[in-house]
Parts: C-alpha cells; structure tokens; sequence
C-alpha cells in the first residue's frame, strides 16, 4: 500500500465526490495535491484524514466519504497488484519490454476542458468531465427595506433588582445607637445646655413578600423572568431571604401550592394562609389564559375563590402578567384583572405592582385597567 500514488488517489477521490454531489472546486483540488506534494500527508491514513478535513463540510458527507473512499482505495490496489499484459497460461513468460512510464495525470490547470481518463474508476473516458469550476465568493443580496427583528423582552434582571428595592415596611427596631442631630439641638436649646445626646433606634425593614407563580404550560416561555424575579427578590432587594416565600402552581392555584419549580413538593392552601396576616405582601405572576387567548369560566371561577380567600387575610395583592396589555382582551385575564389590579411584566408594570404590595393608594388603578 505504501507504493501507491497517493495523488493519483486524490485525483480520482476527487473526481468520484464530484459525481456524488460534493461541493467541490478547482481550489479544493489543488490544496488537497499541495498536501500531498509539499510531504504532509506521507500515507494512505494520513491523505484520507486530510481530505475529510478539506471536502467535508458536515457530518453527512463525513458519513459519505467513507465508503467512497474505501471504493477508490481498493480498485487502486486491484489496478497495482494486477501485471498489465500478462499471458492467460500459467507458464507463460511475458516479453520482455521496456518499463513503461505510468500515464501522466491529466493537467487540470492547463486544460480544464479537456476529457479526463479515471483509470481507478471505470478504465474508460468520463464523457460527462467537464471543466472544474472555481467556488464564487458568497455575495448577500441586498434588500431595499430590511425588515427589523424585535423580540419581546418584558423586563431586565437589573431592573427587578432596583425595583425590589422600593418594597419596605421600615420599623424601630433593636437598641438606640443612632444619633438624632435635629433632636439633640432641640434638647440642648431647650434646656439650655447640653447633657447627653438623644440616639434612636435604627429602621428593620419588616415587610414580608409571597410570590405565587404560575408554572409550565403557557408560562414555560416566561421561565427565565420569574426565575429571575425570584431571585432577586430574595438576593438583590432589601428583604432578607427569610422573610421571601415562594410558591408554584399549574394553571389555576387550587388546594395545593408547591414549594418547588419542580411542582414535586406540595403543601396545603390553608397552611400558606395560616403564615399570612394583614401586612404580608401578595404577588401573583401568571398569564390568566392570556397567551393562548383562552376564555375558560372554570378557570375564572377557581381562581376568584382562590383570591378571595387571599382578601380575607391581606390585601396587598397585585397580579404581575407576562403578556402584553392588548393580549388580555377576551381571555379569562380580562376578567380577573377587575378583581385584583394587575399589570403587565414592564418595568412600569412591576413598579406598579410593587407600589400596591407595599400599601400604596389604589386611585392610579383606573388607569391601567382595560
């Protein structure tokens, strides 16, 4: 095997993937003949791991290559290991002759268009050889008006961080260490000279914040947010992690929420309640039906019962919706958005909702209702 041309096999390999649909141009070619001649591929292995390299552009035509290539191999060593000229009988000696050149290889730069003999191959001439063409450089056709690709991005990491940062319910708390400037010049005026300073007791943000999360289904698209507004809720705002809860539900929040994005770890409705009390901050994050449109009355029904036992111990709810505004229409989001206020997933949207958790008025309301 070691005697055979190895540019002849790259030659036929060459004109055999052609015949096979191979992308291939004059320029593939000749840097597949540089491998060879300038020594470095020495061996069969090595000129058949550099031709993959060169011709193929994919795994299918990797998968394609190789039976070819097999095919090229073996009818070259068939040709080499079969004397031409010699006599059918067995003791029979050949003339003796001259050694006879082997053919030149057809000179593909010089005359492109001239037939080609695949000796390898079938012994006879190619009638459909024809001149190798060179690959064109890829040109973009240009568009008069290109169309802008846009997609929908309800709110950034960044901003759920700042906007978590609004929700706070400061109270005294812990021993006085704080001085009061404005108290202490009071005292020393009034009692016209100074004793002591007056210290106050420093700010326990003692708000409290459930998030209540619909998961998969139409909600899957949304994944990455609410999983982004958990996490900032509990990491980059001002509550601490334990004062954070968190719970899943599917479609419609019935008896049982789960602790888990998972929905594997369930745990009673009338438990949650029972950890809740009138400053405990509420925010609902689901579509309500909205991304599919649907107009579904079991839905409105079990979802009101659902937060009208939320009424009865808290009411700072509000209903951050991942939809666009115009989508709610006629699903079953238009309804439950006049039970509780509920805002698209903006940045105005979670500013807003996070002022309702919070205790703030509830007159701007109006004004983002349907």
């Amino acid at each position: 095997m070691t005697d055979l041309d190895l540019a002849s096999l790259v030659t036929n390999a060459f004109f055999r993937l052609r015949r096979r649909g191979f992308n291939l141009g004059i320029s593939e070619h000749l840097a597949a003949l540089a491998v060879v001649e300038e020594g470095f591929a020495t061996s069969v292995d090595q000129v058949k791991t550099s031709l993959k390299l060169l011709w193929c552009e994919s795994r299918s035509e990797r998968s394609q290559f190789e039976p070819i290539w097999d095919d090229v191999l073996s009818e070259a060593i068939a040709v080499q290991s079969t004397p031409v000229g010699l006599a059918d009988a067995p003791n029979s000696q050949p003339p003796p002759t001259s050694p006879t050149p082997p053919p030149a290889l057809p000179n593909i730069q010089e005359d492109l268009s001239a037939p080609q003999l695949d000796g390898l191959d079938s012994l006879q001439a190619v009638p459909d050889m024809a001149a190798q063409p060179v690959r064109a450089p890829f040109t973009p056709a240009e568009v008069e008006n290109p169309t802008d690709l846009s997609a929908y991005w309800p709110v950034s990491r960044r901003s759920m961080s700042y906007a978590w940062r609004y929700l706070r319910r400061p109270v005294a708390a812990g021993s006085a260490t704080i001085l009061d400037v404005d108290a202490t010049v009071s005292a020393v005026a009034r009692q016209g000279f100074y004793l002591a300073p007056v210290l106050q007791r420093g700010d326990r943000n003692q708000a409290r914040l459930v998030l209540l999360i619909d998961q998969n289904g139409s909600m899957m698209p949304f994944h990455r947010f609410t999983r982004d507004l958990v996490e900032t809720a509990s990491g980059s705002g001002s509550l601490p992690a334990d004062q954070v809860s968190v719970y899943y539900f599917h479609n419609i929040p019935t008896s049982f929420l789960y602790r888990d994005a998972f929905l594997t770890q369930p745990v009673d409705f009338n438990t949650v309640l029972a950890n809740l009390d009138s400053d405990t901050s509420v925010l609902v994050v689901s579509d309500g039906g909205a991304a599919r449109g649907h107009r579904r009355l079991d839905r409105i029904r079990a979802t009101t019962g659902f937060l009208l036992k939320l009424r009865r111990t808290t009411n700072l709810i509000a209903w951050l919706n991942p939809m666009p505004r115009d989508r709610w229409k006629g699903s079953s989001a238009d309804i439950m958005a006049n039970i509780v206020p509920m805002f698209q997933m903006d940045d105005d949207g979670l500013s807003n909702a996070i002022d309702i958790v919070r205790g703030q008025p509830l007159q701007p309301l109006q004004a983002f209702r349907l």
